[in-house]
């Protein structure tokens, strides 16, 4: 791993491989090295390029909530792009990572070659669902720093959102379980703040304006999202949509050698 100061913040990452960089954002309580094994399956094929996000990992953790909006995420990314010579780049964004990935196609496609978003979404669209889910993103701030980070994960890893894990092997899912543990109490309670969904902008709007080759990738378990993927994919000009049989939210956890292979194929094509 290496360390880089992008905007006044200490940024964790790491490179790997040879070949068309490809960016990968993780997701929330993740950090670069959940990529670890895709890293290594693809690496002979693209240059991956992974990092960990504000308030995650080996990242600095800002106090103010601010710093973590997208919109400055954002532009670290495009920074540290910079600083590493990457004059275009694709990108491949899970979950809150996802939300990311899409933010930066909108607002920098001279910069992207091609878009892989898994189990991610636009936002939300409609004011007071937004304003909802805004102040449940802050209560859960709260509840990270008053309980601490290990009682936020055991009640993490409990969510109907996570349940097809139990399916994966114990000691996959105990280096999973660690990685949530290592991430800083702070940190993630202002990554809810600043760039939770209910934060962030609704980019529904801009989908049909997005010309570049874009996959999206959901866990047919997952229902939320294969119906925010169907619509994505109607709204999307270039997209293909890809539902992985028996798979849940984080669908690279779950079958990584499907997702790996799925990936393979969609970079070689473009």
């Amino acid at each position: 791993m290496a360390r880089i100061t992008i905007n006044n913040l200490e940024y964790n990452f790491h490179r790997q491989g040879k070949g068309s960089p490809l960016v990968l954002l993780h997701g929330f309580t993740g950090c670069g090295q959940s990529w670890k094994n895709l890293d290594d399956s693809i690496s002979s094929q693209v240059r991956c390029i992974t990092l960990d996000l504000p308030g995650h990992g080996q990242t600095e953790s800002s106090s103010k909530p601010e710093r973590y909006a997208i919109e400055r995420t954002a532009e670290d990314v495009i920074a540290l792009a910079d600083e590493l010579d990457l004059e275009r780049f694709s990108l491949l964004g899970y979950s809150m990572g996802g939300r990311l990935a899409l933010y930066l196609a909108i607002h920098y496609p001279e910069r992207i070659n091609a878009l892989i978003l898994e189990s991610a979404s636009p936002g939300i669209a409609d004011l007071d669902e937004r304003k909802k889910r805004q102040e449940w993103d802050y209560a859960l701030a709260e509840r990270i720093e008053s309980e601490g980070i290990r009682s936020f994960v055991d009640w993490w890893e409990k969510l109907p959102l996570f349940a097809s894990q139990t399916a994966v092997l114990e000691e996959r899912r105990a280096r999973l379980r660690q990685e949530r543990l290592n991430n800083n109490i702070s940190g993630l309670a202002n990554s809810l703040r600043g760039m939770g969904t209910g934060s962030q902008p609704s980019l529904w709007s801009k989908l049909a304006d997005l010309e570049l080759p874009t996959m999206l990738l959901c866990g047919e378990l997952d229902e939320k999202y294969v119906r925010i993927n169907r619509e994505m994919a109607k709204a999307i000009p270039n997209s293909k949509l890809v539902i992985f049989q028996d798979a849940g939210h984080n669908i690279h956890f779950e079958q990584p050698e499907a997702f790996a292979e799925t990936l393979s194929h969609y970079l070689r094509r473009i």
